[in-house]
């Protein structure tokens, strides 16, 4: 049986292909700039080579920060049903300018919407506990659920005191 290693099975790109790559990469998802430096790390390109794809890739919109960070928090928030604080967190993680990411919300965040979504988690996370007899316990665990999910203290208080009623 013969092993090889890692370094020999890597194939060799041309600068066009890396960029062709990156294009694909970026054209199935919106990504950041963190996300497209990282993955352009595994090429092991020299800076210049790096700077160039990169000004490529933005020069032809195929990676655009702000069109990234505003897709990111509409998605989080329609699909996973996220609140601020984890969105911020993983904005954050990626690199984002904080005054993107608060614009982002200002825009991609309906306050209703917003609250609904912490209702029906509240709910749903209530209803999912109803073998749980102890109140206090339940309630610690629906926070924690909560605040797991980014949501803020003050706003789950406020949930909680309306599904207990």
């Amino acid at each position: 049986m013969d092993y090889f290693n890692k370094d020999e099975q890597k194939k060799i790109y041309t600068i066009d292909q890396i960029k062709d790559k990156m294009a694909k990469y970026c054209l199935y998802q919106d990504r950041c700039h963190w996300e497209v430096e990282k993955k352009i790390r595994e090429f092991n390109l020299i800076p210049e080579a790096k700077e160039e794809v990169i000004f490529k890739l933005i020069s032809y919109g195929f990676l655009n920060e702000e069109r990234f960070v505003h897709s990111f928090v509409r998605g989080k928030v329609n699909q996973k049903r996220w609140g601020r604080n984890r969105l911020r967190q993983e904005l954050k993680m990626r690199q984002i300018a904080p005054k993107l990411i608060d614009q982002a919300f200002k825009e991609e965040i309906d306050g209703d919407k917003y609250w609904n979504n912490l209702m029906k988690l509240a709910q749903k996370k209530h209803d999912a506990l109803y073998s749980e007899r102890e109140s206090m316990k339940k309630t610690n665990k629906i926070k924690a659920f909560l605040l797991y999910k980014g949501y803020e203290y003050d706003l789950i208080q406020d949930a909680m005191n309306q599904i207990e009623r």
